[in-house]
């Protein structure tokens, strides 16, 4: 039985295989110009063996493709961490995973993060925060660490009031509707998220629902430029590769950019927590 880490060691055996040929190399001529064991390209180039990074030095040397060695690299390092199961994550328990957070957000100066449905964790209150993380317990059957999970959160958001952070949030109109916990929590995580507009080290832009589609995208937060971190039902994707980093910095470009921020954001937030306030 195969998984991400295979099909991500075939990928990138594949793409070393491309600049082979690209250069007119056999698997032979380029084993025996690197000094290496007949079959070590083969085994390589079929996911059958995880090159080193000397390795992927010497394969770009002679195939004259030193270009593409930063992204080889990001991906060779990011083999064994670049898929997470939410399995192992939630066995291990939430409040684990939160506390990761706060380490790498701390020592993140910018922190731009696209948003579809849900309210970001920085943001969220309690109650909000709360309601998400017994959902998440009960659908993946995870142990119950919810109020662990819940102060580890809000510690994170620390970031907000000190140190020297960017955060600029895209937030779907939607995740002003999706509902999370009762009338009363939405409400409450509403007006919190009004307060939170005026931080100086947040900027909060509000994408209506009517916004034209002009790129792919799911759930993505980018640290600086360094490491984007994609959610999935089955996993999160640590994502390391400058050239698919640049993917997700324009793709959130053209989000942020249809996004509105400001009074037209807060009027937004506002007719939705009217609703709600009706309903409650």
């Amino acid at each position: 039985m195969t998984g991400p880490p295979d099909d991500a060691r075939r990928a990138l055996g594949a793409r070393l295989r491309e600049l082979r040929r690209d250069a007119g190399l056999s698997g032979v001529a380029l084993a025996t110009v690197a000094g290496w064991q007949g079959s070590k390209v083969s085994k390589i180039e079929h996911g059958r063996q995880t090159p080193t990074e000397t390795d992927i030095h010497e394969w770009c040397h002679w195939c004259r493709a030193d270009y593409a060695v930063p992204d080889l690299i990001a991906t060779l390092r990011n083999l064994a961490a670049a898929y997470m199961e939410w399995r192992r994550v939630v066995v291990s328990r939430h409040a684990h995973r939160q506390r990761q957070a706060i380490s790498l957000e701390s020592g993140t100066r910018s922190i731009r993060g696209y948003h579809p449905r849900v309210i970001p964790g920085l943001v969220q209150t309690r109650d909000y925060a709360e309601a998400i993380f017994r959902r998440t317990a009960a659908f993946y059957r995870a142990p119950d660490d919810v109020t662990a999970a819940v102060d580890a959160r809000i510690a994170r958001q620390d970031v907000l009031h000190h140190g020297d952070h960017r955060i600029h949030y895209a937030i779907e109109e939607q995740a002003l509707y999706t509902s999370m916990g009762s009338d009363a929590v939405m409400v409450g995580q509403l007006r919190h998220l009004l307060a939170v507009m005026t931080l100086p080290r947040l900027v909060v832009a509000i994408l209506p629902c009517t916004a034209e589609y002009h790129a792919p995208a799911t759930n993505f937060v980018i640290h600086d430029r360094k490491v984007v971190l994609v959610e999935t039902v089955a996993a999160e994707l640590t994502i390391t590769r400058p050239s698919e980093i640049a993917l997700y910095e324009r793709s959130f470009a053209l989000l942020a950019a249809q996004a509105v921020h400001g009074d037209a954001a807060r009027e937004l937030i506002t007719t939705a927590l009217e609703r709600r306030s009706g309903a409650s």
